[in-house]
């Protein structure tokens, strides 16, 4: 019986870590391609004009945001269940800010969609105040530029710190991998302070350069866990 039970925890384990690392690869793939279907709306030198033309293509890349939220609400679900036997509150803040983040990709989502649809009203001729619905174009760009600075670096930088710092102390995964994440965290909490100050901008040398090591981490970590899986000396404490 306890053999059983032993080789049914095993197969989830195992199952688990496939699941978690299939997650962190579809929510790497999905950000890139939403950044690159939205590209054509967030970087018109007039969004409110050029909204129109391709509405599509960001509904395409409205998809692929939501299905890296629930690539990012999948990691965390995968991994908490084992995270908190090592530490319950920090692996429950690692939760809480991996769904935060979640949180702020939405809201993001849905500034990108309300813009299109503000675009559609202004190009159709339904626009009594032009004045208007310029100043509610660059406030839904804002809203959407600082939501993709809070939730993919901010809140990213922190829960993959809390989680890192997990995976490394109960070392369900080896320690260099784990030292990648924290390290990886570090530089996108370093990129998220330096973007909100207007040092650097998220998009330029810099801040891709900083976003780089977790993005390495990330897909690291993914592969390892579809592999190798977790550590089985380290679940069995």
């Amino acid at each position: 019986m306890q053999t059983a039970i032993m080789a049914e925890n095993k197969h989830t384990h195992r199952r688990a870590a496939i699941f978690v690392g299939i997650f962190y690869i579809v929510a790497a793939v999905a950000a890139v391609l939403g950044l690159v279907f939205y590209g054509p709306l967030l970087n018109s030198p007039d969004a409110l004009i050029k909204g129109v033309e391709p509405k599509n293509q960001v509904i395409v890349g409205a998809l692929m945001e939501f299905l890296l939220v629930g690539s990012a609400i999948g990691t965390a679900v995968g991994l908490f269940p084992l995270l908190r036997k090592y530490n319950e509150s920090i692996a429950l803040g690692y939760l809480c800010f991996r769904f935060m983040e979640a949180a702020l990709i939405t809201l993001g989502i849905v500034s990108v969609l309300s813009l299109l649809t503000l675009s559609q009203k202004f190009v159709t001729g339904a626009a009594p105040n032009p004045a208007a619905f310029q100043s509610s174009s660059t406030l839904l760009l804002a809203i959407h530029d600082w939501t993709f600075l809070l939730g993919p670096d901010l809140m990213l930088g922190i829960n993959t710190m809390l989680c890192s710092f997990l995976l490394y102390t109960s070392r369900l995964v080896p320690r260099l991998i784990a030292g990648m994440g924290l390290t990886g965290a570090t530089f996108i909490l370093l990129a998220a302070l330096l973007e909100m100050f207007g040092i650097i901008g998220q998009t330029s040398l810099w801040g891709i350069l900083l976003a780089i090591p977790v993005a390495v981490y990330e897909m690291t970590l993914a592969v390892w866990l579809i592999v190798k899986g977790f550590n089985p000396s380290a679940l069995e404490r």
